[in-house]
């Protein structure tokens, strides 16, 4: 009988990469009894949400698949008029982490600034009123959430994360990309992106996702997040449950930061 011999001249095959294409990769497993069945349970959650997605479960979608995205990226220049305006006061915009606290996980220095126009929980009307133009061209996504200005600083990496729910999807207006491009991305699973200014990229942030600037220019996307099209009736439900969740503790104190920062601020001037 043939017997099979291990040769340790021999060098081990190599471990295939990670997929991170899989929204179930995690960095950290929990380590407690508790942790390890919610954790299930969001998986299970998650897997319900993906088989009754209107548009497949892919970790970044083709942007034609939303018509919305086309009349956005056609007012593009009206909303980088306004965050030029903006970054005027760049310094004195609140660091993500100064808003929300939870982000501390994947950023504590003042290398990503936010400029809330719309959140879950939040009151952003002063903000909101001094870009019109964008505020318009917000309205034309459907079951938008958040959206904000998102400012990168030069040099800045964010680590490897991934969302809280796959009820939402992400939504990137590319309106300040400094060069060189290459140099200013962002690995969703094993794939990697460059913003383009005027162009956008959605994509599903439960996929494991990175970013860096190594550049020594600011990068700044319009950042939303817009309810996942469901079919019927799953996705009234997702809705409700979005909406519920502006009662939750951390977006109601998120609330109440950016509401203070705007008090602050344009008192001021």
């Amino acid at each position: 009988m043939d017997q099979t011999v291990c040769d340790s001249s021999v060098a081990p095959a190599p471990k295939p990469a990670l997929d991170l294409c899989n929204r179930k990769h995690q960095l950290d497993l929990p380590k407690t009894l508790a942790g390890r069945s919610l954790l299930r349970l969001q998986d299970l959650l998650e897997s319900g949400v993906a088989k009754v997605s209107v548009h497949g479960d892919p970790h970044i979608y083709d942007s034609a698949t939303f018509p919305w995205a086309a009349e956005v990226e056609a007012g593009w220049k009206s909303i980088r008029a306004e965050l030029d305006h903006v970054m005027r006061y760049r310094d004195q915009i609140p660091s993500f982490h100064e808003i929300l606290k939870e982000v501390t996980t994947i950023t504590t220095d003042n290398n990503w600034k936010t400029f809330f126009l719309a959140g879950i929980g939040m009151n952003c009307e002063e903000n909101a009123r001094r870009c019109p133009e964008t505020m318009k061209l917000l309205q034309k996504i459907p079951g938008m959430k958040t959206a904000f200005f998102s400012i990168l600083s030069p040099r800045k990496h964010i680590p490897a994360h991934r969302g809280a729910f796959n009820g939402i999807l992400r939504f990137h207006l590319g309106l300040l990309v400094p060069e060189p491009r290459e140099k200013c991305r962002i690995r969703i699973g094993n794939d990697f992106r460059h913003w383009t200014e005027g162009k956008s990229l959605i994509f599903d942030d439960t996929f494991n996702h990175e970013v860096w600037n190594d550049t020594d220019g600011y990068r700044v996307v319009l950042f939303v997040d817009f309810a996942r099209p469901l079919t019927f009736p799953f996705h009234q439900m997702n809705e409700a449950l979005l909406s519920i969740g502006a009662l939750a503790p951390f977006l109601r104190e998120a609330g109440e930061k950016q509401k203070k920062w705007e008090k602050k601020f344009y008192q001021k001037k």
